[in-house]
């Protein structure tokens, strides 16, 4: 009974969502448009560059608006109504509203692009744009409306209601001696002193919108991890099915070689001598008289392996010497780590016997 009990123990703590998504997970999950993100930020930080804009440009764009009305009310008021001055009349009026709106749309669209950008990357997923018949289930609806995440959007709401309000009222508080003076003021006057007085408070809501997408965004990032969560046997399967992936086999084997190419640079600098075809073999080969009953081959390579070997050979001083047939024979006969054969004795024998003369030399 202790055996079955411990068993389901085991299975029930395998199948809870404890460890952190693998990348594998996070990149199928991309490809989805499983991202986190806060829409919140990116509106924000739109909206503080619009009331910038406003505060560089707001001059110009006054002046502009004030030219447009001033040259209607002068010469468009007295013109004969017909087709085509109407016509004219539109298409001038239509292009004069472009001057003003076009640089805002234009700075809205880059700072929202930039913001999203800056969250998610570029995320282009045609399914999500796709229509779905769940998505207008009744049933489901209900589900979204009364989750827990739909109660945390309320009291997000509540929140940034209340904490923007608190902003604007406390520019108009700190204000309200010049909001009073300025019905007292030429209309002119009083017309830049209350949107100076506006301007500020769009930029303290923004600059507060910012700060609590800040939190969001951490949050959405917290509730991205939770639900991206995987057991450890979620990890087991997902590794199973990676294997069977021959592209993941040929990076895996990559991977291998590289690793196995490191060792075996590792291990070079211990060698005794290094056998070469000049241009094209090289077999490096260790020989200890106390522990070894024949000299054993400890790395390998062709071409530009081979070049490389012969560079760290040179480097640590290591005898090289070329026999052709002898070093083609190492290569393709011989794996790392294989002691030499019999009929190799003598070959190899002599050449050892000629390093360690030059050795005694030296």
């Amino acid at each position: 009974m202790n055996v079955i009990h411990y068993h389901v123990d085991l299975q029930f703590f395998a199948g809870e969502k404890t460890e952190p998504a693998t990348p594998h997970k996070r990149e199928e999950g991309r490809k989805k448009g499983e991202v986190f993100k806060s829409a919140d930020l990116s509106t924000a930080i739109s909206l503080l560059a619009l009331f910038i804009y406003f505060r560089v440009a707001g001059g110009a764009i006054g002046k502009h608006l004030m030219a447009v009305m001033s040259g209607t009310y002068q010469h468009h008021l007295s013109i004969v109504l017909n087709t085509e001055n109407v016509q004219k009349l539109f298409t001038e009026l239509t292009f004069e509203s472009l001057k003003v709106l076009l640089p805002l749309l234009i700075v809205a669209l880059l700072v929202g692009t930039g913001g999203q950008l800056f969250q998610v990357g570029f995320l282009f997923h045609p399914e999500l744009i796709r229509f779905r018949p769940e998505r207008i289930s009744i049933l489901k609806g209900l589900k979204r409306i009364y989750s827990l995440r739909a109660v945390v959007e309320l009291l997000k709401s509540i929140l940034k209601i209340i904490l923007i309000g608190l902003s604007a009222f406390t520019v108009i508080w700190l204000n309200i001696q010049w909001i009073i003076r300025s019905a007292q003021m030429p209309l002119t006057d009083g017309l830049k002193t209350m949107t100076k007085i506006v301007l500020d408070m769009g930029m303290a809501a923004s600059l507060t919108l910012i700060v609590l997408s800040l939190f969001d965004y951490l949050y959405q990032r917290y509730d991205y991890e939770k639900n991206m969560r995987m057991s450890k046997q979620d990890i087991k399967d997902e590794f199973k099915n990676m294997e069977g992936d021959p592209q993941i086999k040929s990076r895996i084997r990559e991977r291998q070689k590289q690793m196995a190419a490191r060792r075996m640079m590792q291990k070079l600098p211990e060698a005794d001598v290094v056998i070469t075809n000049p241009t094209h073999f090289a077999v490096a080969l260790e020989y200890k008289a106390e522990t070894m009953d024949a000299p054993r081959v400890i790395a390998k390579g062709a071409d530009r392996v081979a070049f490389r070997i012969k560079e760290v050979a040179r480097a640590h001083h290591i005898v090289i010497v070329e026999r052709k047939p002898l070093a083609r024979a190492l290569y393709f006969q011989l794996d790392i780590g294989d002691s030499i054969p019999q009929d190799f004795f003598k070959a190899v024998a002599e050449i050892l016997a000629y390093v360690y003369r030059l050795k005694r030399k030296g």
